[in-house]
């Protein structure tokens, strides 16, 4: 291949050039929006349990800004009882359509109440009552028993308004770290990452080698 060729499929695509990590975030979701089939939102997250051993699943985005990017879970769970250990976690979204994938790594804080509230309430009614109901990663004996708590959950909340369960809330993930990952041709892809030392500081951006 001539170098002319090569100089063409490395060429900074126009991401490479945006100084704003969460701008860049917000237009990649954007069109992930248009292109995904299933949740755009979906992201694997990783944490570590007591032992250091990983863990990873796919949970969803349910928001960001320039604070970090936010998800709701049950508190009681694997996922946050290990996130509450070590109030740091990592982040993987990946985007098959577009060939691209982000990667966050950074410290963890709980949202605050009022968030929380806000994001339960504008659940639908099942899933508030499935927030009551599961005993999310315990052993489960049977799937009836699962139903059962359902049953009785919904009794219980047969009229008015289902309130937030006191072991379910939100973390934002505040990243440190941002890498843009692109697919480009021969295994030449483009590889951006955004860094900063604390949250308080700014961010410097390097280009990696593939």
């Amino acid at each position: 291949m001539a170098l002319s060729d090569i100089s063409k499929l490395t060429a900074a695509a126009g991401f490479t050039e945006r100084s704003d990590p969460f701008t860049l975030f917000g237009e990649w979701l954007k069109e992930a929006e248009t292109s995904e089939p299933n949740d755009p939102n979906a992201m694997a997250l990783a944490t570590v349990d007591e032992e250091g051993l990983p863990n990873v699943r796919m949970v969803l985005l349910k928001g960001f800004d320039e604070r970090g990017f936010v998800f709701y879970t049950n508190f009681q769970s694997q996922k946050g009882q290990e996130v509450l250990a070590a109030m740091k976690a990592a982040l993987c979204f990946h985007w098959k359509s577009l060939r691209r994938q982000v990667r966050v790594r950074g410290i963890v804080e709980e949202v605050s109440a009022q968030e929380a509230d806000a994001y339960f309430a504008s659940r639908p009614r099942d899933s508030r009552i499935g927030a009551w109901a599961s005993q999310q990663s315990r052993p489960l004996e049977s799937r009836f028993a699962l139903e059962t708590a359902v049953a009785l959950t919904t009794a219980k909340y047969a009229i008015g308004e289902v309130p937030r369960p006191p072991y379910w809330s939100g973390f934002r993930v505040k990243p440190l770290a941002i890498e843009f990952w692109h697919d480009r041709p021969f295994r030449l892809h483009d590889r951006v990452v955004f860094s900063r030392p604390d949250e308080g500081s700014g961010w410097s951006k390097a280009r990696l080698y593939p």
